[in-house]
């Protein structure tokens, strides 16, 4: 017998999905336009999806704690690098972006997140087949191969995204504009690196001996939101990336963590399936109840 969920955490799965159709429907309006509120209002809405969607599947006070490393991490990074040149290289936000705290517009910590949220799913996904690894303690060596894994995943995001915000939008000043990517310095490349790596090592480490408890049971279609937002990024920038050659770029760059984490979330919901069908042959719910994250669709 499957218990209901508790509220408020049974309206989470609905709340997430409605949220990315509502990012989706806004990175379709910015294509035909761009302008601050609809950038302003697509970051807030990409940040509020990856934080339901993360408090289901990581459980609360998990999505919690990355909302806070990613916010306080990606700021201070930000400031340091918009303010002494550290981390990106020497530049200059403009007023694109919209409100700022320091030198920082709101929205860029924001991002940050649910850049890095995104990246820890996929990940996931691409190793161990599941939208989480829940293990008590892993080692120092799995924290640092998979925070560097999802560092990549967020980059590949950046290797077409920074040239669009640069020529398309202006959203920040380079000091320096002889660099080797389109204008764009590599050290801003090793920056998205080193920053999104420290966020994801510093969440993963925080979970040594607290396992992940999802607010509620995760199926297939829950863990397409994480996918949903990556996917929807790569098609912005495929069809819109400036200097064209990134729309090629963005394609190939995102599409093959995305389509490898696609595969991982099909088998994880095929060993899901099986392992239902036979915890209720044998008449042991419990054993299927004992991996809230393998719970078929």
């Amino acid at each position: 017998m499957t218990l209901p969920m508790p509220r408020p955490y049974a309206s989470l799965p609905m709340i997430a999905g409605a949220l990315l159709a509502a990012f989706l429907v806004i990175l379709a309006t910015r294509g035909a336009g761009e302008t601050t509120v609809l950038l302003v209002l697509s970051s807030l809405v990409m940040f509020g999806c990856c934080w339901v969607s993360a408090a289901h599947v990581l459980g609360g006070r998990a999505a919690s704690r990355l909302v806070l490393i990613a916010l306080v991490l990606g700021w201070a990074a930000e400031q340091l690098g918009s303010t002494r040149g550290w981390f990106f290289g020497s530049y200059t936000y403009t007023g694109m972006l919209g409100p700022r705290l320091g030198e920082v517009p709101l929205v860029i910590p924001m991002m940050w997140f649910a850049l890095c949220y995104v990246a820890y799913v996929i990940a996931n996904l691409i190793v161990w087949q599941a939208p989480s690894d829940s293990a008590g303690a892993p080692p120092l060596g799995q924290d640092l191969l998979m925070s560097l894994l999802g560092a990549m995943v967020v980059t590949c995001y950046d290797l077409a995204a920074d040239p669009y915000m640069v020529n398309t939008l202006q959203a920040w000043i380079m000091t320096d504009k002889d660099g080797w990517w389109f204008g764009e310095t590599v050290q801003g490349f090793g920056g998205w690196m080193l920053v999104s790596f420290t966020i994801l090592l510093v969440f993963r480490r925080g979970l040594r001996g607290k396992p992940l408890r999802p607010a509620a049971p995760v199926m297939l279609r829950h863990a397409l939101v994480p996918l949903g937002v990556y996917g929807g990024l790569m098609l912005f920038l495929v069809a819109l990336g400036n200097p064209v050659e990134t729309r090629t770029i963005a394609l190939f760059a995102m599409g093959f963590p995305l389509l490898a984490a696609a595969c991982g979330l099909l088998r994880w919901q095929r060993e899901a399936t099986v392992a239902a069908a036979r915890g209720a042959a044998a008449g042991a719910p419990g054993a299927v109840a004992a991996a809230p994250l393998k719970e078929a669709a």
